[in-house]
């Protein structure tokens, strides 16, 4: 059990490192998240109370059936040679057959290794769920950042208008086009920071912390120059099948008990009988008590209880394997879509870079046309209003890369 648990938890280590491939620079911020989580988390501390009641069940199984103990008195005193008989005493125990609680033992063992690859599982899941929860943190942050920017450049843009319409080259209309614009923008700025508080309280409680607590993310996030490759063949070691594998084996070891069970058990016990000598009688075994040895063997006859149990763990069998091959069909799915999809993050990203340079191009010709005196101020709307939208759909590019990435690292390590 010690080696498994340790080749359990240096997996669990891997697939750490694994999340935080792509953020060098914050890494060890993220992995601070994490570990906190995993250490405070009140989901892992449920499954691991339930592994060790699981493991506990070992020394429960680990026994004999209770000896039985007797008494009786005679209250009319049988007369044998020897004398009458005043009362009795009997103890019986009985034994199962040879292997009986190694094989108990052995079952129980087995489900408590199938309960621990809940614990790892929902260390995964948790580990996935606090970076996500991280990424919607940065996404949101990196928004308002890009909103203050563009706020900014509004307010610039609203001073150059207003000396165009002191020279009579702009009109107030455009000052006002202007305005409108900017209170749309400070709007969704105000609607960026409520939403910031929300997604703070979501990390928050995955680390089982008072929501309250300031989280600090990154201030930028780069696309990887180029993606880890993914061995999908190693799907087929993630913790979800492994636990179909444990729970397999777990039945094999309950058919194994389910054998020992049908076979007889042997008791042993001891008849004491207190005898009253026999008055005026003279002979060697006057008032000698009775001492009597007792073997006895129970076979169930009728073991049709037996043979359906049998016939129920072979079924449970199919069962498992036909959940695990579905259960792989959806994480194979899961994973194929989460790769396709981070591939299109890298393609948004890109085309997105591509269209805000273009939008920035664009913006230097409208700056550079003001000093002509031949500004228009709705083409100067409408560049701000793209390059907004590219700036915030690259955000989400980043955002979704790094989220697919985590799907990914939790399906293939």
């Amino acid at each position: 059990m010690r080696n498994y648990n340790y080749h359990i938890i240096l997996r669990t280590v891997f697939v750490l490192g694994s999340l935080l491939f792509a953020l060098p620079a914050q890494s060890q911020e993220l992995e601070t998240y994490i570990n906190e989580a995993l250490e405070n988390n009140p989901e892992i501390q449920k499954f691991e109370v339930q592994y060790s009641i699981a493991s506990e069940k070992v020394n429960e199984v680990n026994t004999l059936p209770n000896t039985d103990f007797s008494a009786g008195y005679f209250v009319s005193e049988p007369e044998t040679r020897t004398g009458a008989q005043r009362f009795k005493i009997s103890a019986k125990q009985m034994l199962p057959w040879f292997g009986t609680i190694t094989s108990r033992e052995n079952y129980v063992s087995a489900l408590a290794d199938a309960k621990y690859e809940d614990i790892v599982i929902a260390k995964r899941k948790l580990m996935t769920s606090v970076s996500q929860s991280y990424y919607n943190l940065y996404e949101n942050s990196a928004k308002q950042k890009v909103l203050e920017e563009n706020i900014k450049l509004l307010e610039t843009y609203e001073t150059l208008a207003l000396t165009s319409v002191e020279v009579g080259k702009a009109s107030a209309v455009d000052v006002l086009r202007l305005q409108m614009r900017q209170n749309e923008m400070e709007q969704l700025l105000a609607v960026l920071r409520q939403q910031f508080y929300a997604d703070q309280t979501t990390f928050n409680k995955l680390l089982n912390r008072d929501k309250s607590i300031e989280i600090k993310v990154s201030d930028s996030l780069l696309m990887p120059s180029e993606d880890i490759e993914v061995i999908t063949e190693d799907l087929a070691l993630h913790p979800e099948l492994l636990k179909y594998d444990k729970l397999y084996e777990s039945v094999a070891q309950s058919e194994l008990l389910n054998q020992k069970e049908s076979s007889p058990m042997i008791g042993f016990g001891l008849d004491y009988i207190a005898i009253t000598e026999m008055p005026n009688m003279d002979f060697s075994d006057n008032g000698k008590d009775i001492v009597m040895p007792m073997v006895s063997l129970s076979i169930p006859i009728f073991n049709k209880k037996y043979k359906s149990q049998t016939k129920q763990n072979q079924l449970q069998q199919q069962e498992i394997e036909f959940q695990k091959l579905e259960r792989y069909n959806i994480l194979e799915t899961l994973l194929d879509k989460a790769i396709n999809d981070r591939i299109s993050s890298r393609i948004s990203y890109d085309t997105q870079t591509k269209n805000l340079k273009q939008a920035k191009d664009a913006e230097s010709i409208l700056v550079k046309s003001y000093e002509t005196g031949t500004i228009d101020f709705n083409d100067v709307l409408d560049i701000q209003e793209l390059q907004l939208k590219f700036q915030m759909n690259q955000i989400e590019s980043i955002k979704n890369y790094y989220v697919q990435s985590t799907i990914i690292n939790y399906l293939s390590n």
